[in-house]
């Protein structure tokens, strides 16, 4: 089975997959390519109806309330806008939908129909900025979860004590969806059916979650910005299933339609070093693990694929550990980051020192025309459009890529261009909108993927680029606020030393329980991330989590890797590679086959097998590699508690992984 394209619909899909697979839920509501030609949108006073996939869809155009009819009865989509939208004009009808206007707001909306979905779109036409508390969603009675894409994503029951509480640190968050969310995306689990909305016009749109009467609500603001470039919002609203990824499906429909889904076959076709991370886990390096010496040492472990990175401090890995980890099938690549300018003088670290007056003419500005501090207040946040603007005559960027890799890398890991917060620059030089930073990030890493032939990386990467990346070190954690915390306890976290392996990364640290809960617990964990975007990226954990740093945790860490098919991420070092390379390469061997089978192939299925959600099942391309994990103390149908079992297509017998087990 596979998902469908634009002319072919994702709940087609799904009745296919379904037939093939029986009880896997990815379903979501996208129109059935099997049902009548939709009525045109009724228009009854101040209401507008709206033929969707699975029903009706009805609008209150006095206060934005949405409802739908559906077989199952009705559900409520959105609550009535958080604040007047303003007074609704005559409604008129369009060829596709309807249109009306709120004259004492200068916004204008429209409805329509389109792949089954309800998609409302608001323009702005004033010339001040202002925001839309809108759509309001979890309030219906049947909701059950929220379906939330933090890190590879979260289904939350919506009355669940923990997540409403103080400790879970998100009731009263609220997070931009173009930077912290890892798809504009949100959904709710409500009785028998879901709903699913997608956020296209991510930029300048924040998702507010509050705790009700002990119940988790959603609020989407969206600011209307002429500077900012956001005076256009739209939401695309779906009946789905009801299954805690429909949401993903939906959304990777929407990707299909839209010509926005990247296909890891096509990256390796066109940049043949990415086919090297098929199967391969990924580790950054130090002291003598990035000699020649030390990667012959791992490769006579017998771990046969694997991703290299090294920081670019004073000792970066030179030409002849390259060339060895080359030959012993590894891609290799340095880390580095466009995004930081300090004083070349006092800068303390070499990706933020720039040729010329780099710094500090490339600062991006605020309004009060004062530099935008760079991370941790160290120099400023560069500007990427004074960045495109001198790189057809200074080639700054080029010039340091080339200067990265002069000693044979095939990769690279661009931090924070697919992850980090989009500027706006009022620089009189170099003047850029959020959308215009987002734009500039995806044309350069485009030219170090296709024109310099990299496999490119980048911390969490936001869906918008998953065309350009071939894989991130990020968007599989989860992270609670708690986590920077507790890094910054450089006591029982560990500090920037010794050099050649410094305890940040390699000593062992214990989360508080809140962190721990929220970030790792299983019966909370849903693949939103792969759902959407398997076959396009590979995804892996935060870089400074290594799988040796959260003793804790390494169990689910694992059971999760093995049932998502994704890489785990480690730090080596001389002394490490010792003492744990072993269980390096058993884990390594495992992980292997399964991964360059189903690599490329999309996750087709996912489903809770026992009521509390310790078991979990997943399946990837049409029958090719099919898991089961279980989290739980208790064996199930055959498989201990801790294990996890995968069967690729041909295999007569299931391939046991007891991580636990595993020789250290």
């Amino acid at each position: 089975m596979h998902f469908t394209n634009s002319s072919r619909t994702a709940r087609a899909a799904a009745v296919a997959l379904a037939v093939t697979l029986p009880c896997v839920t990815l379903v979501t509501g996208a129109a059935d390519a099997t049902s009548p030609p939709a009525q045109a949108v009724r228009v009854h006073d101040h209401l507008v109806d709206v033929p969707v996939a699975g029903g009706t869809a009805t609008i209150d155009t006095t206060t934005l309330r949405v409802t739908a009819r559906t077989a199952s009865g009705s559900v409520e989509l959105s609550a009535p806008a958080a604040g007047a939208p303003g007074t609704p004009g005559r409604v008129t009808t369009t060829a596709d939908g309807a249109r009306w206007t709120y004259g004492n707001t200068g916004l204008t909306v429209t409805a329509r129909a389109e792949k089954g979905r309800l998609l409302v779109s608001v323009r702005s036409t004033g010339s001040a900025d202002h925001t839309l508390k809108w759509p309001v969603t979890g309030g219906d009675p049947a909701a059950s979860a929220l379906q939330l894409p933090r890190g590879e994503g979260l289904s939350i029951p919506v009355g669940d004590t923990f997540w409403n509480s103080p400790e879970a640190g998100l009731a009263g968050s609220s997070t931009g969806m173009d930077s912290g969310l890892t798809l504009p995306l949100w959904g709710y689990t409500t009785g028998r059916t879901g709903v699913s909305y997608l956020v296209p016009t991510d930029i300048g749109t924040t998702l507010d979650i509050a705790s009700e009467k002990g119940r988790l609500r959603t609020t989407a603001v969206h600011t209307f910005s002429r500077g900012d470039g956001t005076t256009d919002y739209t939401v695309a609203f779906s009946l789905t299933d009801g299954s805690p990824v429909a949401p993903a499906v939906d959304y990777r429909a929407w990707m299909k339609e839209h010509g926005q889904l990247g296909s890891l076959k096509r990256k390796i076709e066109a940049v043949p070093a990415n086919k090297k991370l098929l199967g391969a886990f990924h580790a950054y390096v130090w002291g003598k693990a990035r000699t020649p010496e030390g990667i012959r040492k791992l490769r006579a472990l017998g771990v046969d694929r694997m991703w290299i990175g090294y920081d670019s401090g004073p000792n970066p890995m030179n030409a002849a550990a390259v060339s060895a980890a080359k030959e012993a099938g590894y891609l290799v690549g340095p880390y580095d980051s466009f995004a930081n300018g300090q004083d070349p003088a006092t800068s303390d670290t070499p990706t933020s020192t720039w040729p010329d007056k780099v710094y500090p003419d490339f600062c991006v500005q605020r309004a009060d025309k004062t530099p935008e501090p760079g991370f941790h207040d160290r120099g400023c946040y560069l500007s990427t459009e004074a960045f495109e603007k001198a790189e057809p005559t200074r080639h700054y960027l080029a010039d340091r890529t080339r200067q990265m890799t002069a000693n044979g890398a095939d990769s690279y890991f661009l931090d924070v261009d697919a992850a980090g917060e989009l500027w706006r620059d009022h620089s009189p030089s170099h003047p850029q909108t959020k959308a215009q930073d987002r734009a500039n990030r995806l044309a350069r890493m485009k030219r170090l993927a296709d024109g310099d032939k990299l496999a490119l990386g980048s911390e969490a990467a936001g869906a918008w680029s998953n065309q350009v990346l071939s894989y991130d070190h990020g968007s599989g954690t989860p992270v609670h606020d708690g986590l920077w915390k507790a890094e910054r306890d450089k006591q029982k976290w560990g500090g920037y030393a010794p050099e050649k392996a410094p305890d940040t990364f390699f000593k062992p640290a214990e989360l508080p329980a809140d962190v721990a809960k929220a970030m790792y617990d299983p019966t909370y964990r849903v693949p939103l991330f792969e759902t959407a975007l398997h076959d396009s990226l590979v995804n892996v954990e935060r870089w400074e989590l290594s799988y040796d740093k959260l003793p804790r945790q390494k169990t689910d860490r694992a059971l999760l890797a093995m049932l998502y098919n994704t890489p785990l991420n480690f730090v080596i070092s001389g002394d490490s590679l010792d003492k744990q390379g072993g269980e390096l390469a058993a884990l390594q061997k495992y992980f292997a086959p399964l991964h360059q089978a189903a690599g490329t192939e999309p996750m087709t299925g996912f489903r809770t097998l026992t009521p509390d959600r310790t078991v979990q099942r997943t399946s990837f391309g049409d029958g090719t590699l099919t898991v089961t994990a279980n989290f739980g103390p208790k064996t199930y149908d055959g498989l201990p508690g801790g294990c996890v079992d995968a069967k690729l297509k041909g295999d007569k017998e299931a391939r046991r992984l007891c991580p636990a087990d595993v020789n250290r």
